[in-house]
């Protein structure tokens, strides 16, 4: 039950960033928020804590030790990956503002769905690859770089990965939101029909648009 419910509050949590980091322009009815959170928690929940109880009753306690360490990462990121595509995807349904290099709305009233999948896509992308750092830094560090002070100190190993796990992540972060700025761009001729030949300012054609994915 304590694991169970440590994974609500953690995926919950997730929720909540993705929910709070999508791109605000598309409106999201508190019905279709509570619908994407209950999915999006429940379905992470069946693939984090379901695998790893599938496993511990499969197998006997030595070789579930071992299993566990290969399914661990694989699980929490397909887990994160659908939170966030979850929770965002009404996006997709609803489309988002292009604008221009200036921030100005090219087609006030319009979205695109294009623009919305691939800044979901993109994000669901990142919240995968942010797991890696989180997963492998903390224990690579703990039996290389800091292997010593451990052996001699073997209370400070909870305490130590502890604080790497915390530093992975703020490194994690930062860096693999940048894989795909927040600001994307948009090629016109991939956009919706009714974003080509439309004329910018100074009476040219717009070539690339611009779209806020979120983070």
């Amino acid at each position: 039950p304590a694991i169970l419910f440590w994974s609500w509050v953690n995926q919950s949590q997730n929720a909540l960033v993705n929910y709070f980091n999508r791109n605000a322009s598309s409106p999201m009815s508190n019905e279709t928020l509570a619908k994407s959170y209950g999915i999006a928690v429940t379905s992470a929940l069946t693939v984090a804590f379901g695998l790893a109880t599938f496993i511990q009753r499969r197998y006997d306690p030595v070789a579930a030790k071992k299993l566990m360490g290969f399914v661990a990462f694989p699980s929490a990121v397909v887990a994160s990956s659908l939170n966030c595509y979850i929770v965002r995807s009404p996006e997709i349904d609803t489309g988002i503002a292009l604008v221009d290099a200036d921030g100005a709305d090219v087609l006030p009233g319009e979205t695109s769905v294009e623009a919305a999948r691939r800044g979901v896509n993109s994000t669901t992308l990142s919240r995968a690859i942010l797991q890696a750092p989180v997963y492998f830094l903390p224990p690579v560090l703990v039996r290389s770089v800091f292997s010593g002070l451990v052996a001699a100190n073997p209370t400070l190993v909870v305490p130590l990965t502890t604080y790497l796990v915390l530093v992975s992540f703020g490194i994690g972060l930062p860096s693999t939101v940048a894989i795909f700025p927040q600001m994307s761009e948009i090629k016109a001729e991939e956009a919706e029909e009714k974003f080509r030949n439309l004329k910018a300012k100074d009476g040219k054609p717009h070539e690339v648009f611009y779209y806020n994915k979120g983070l």
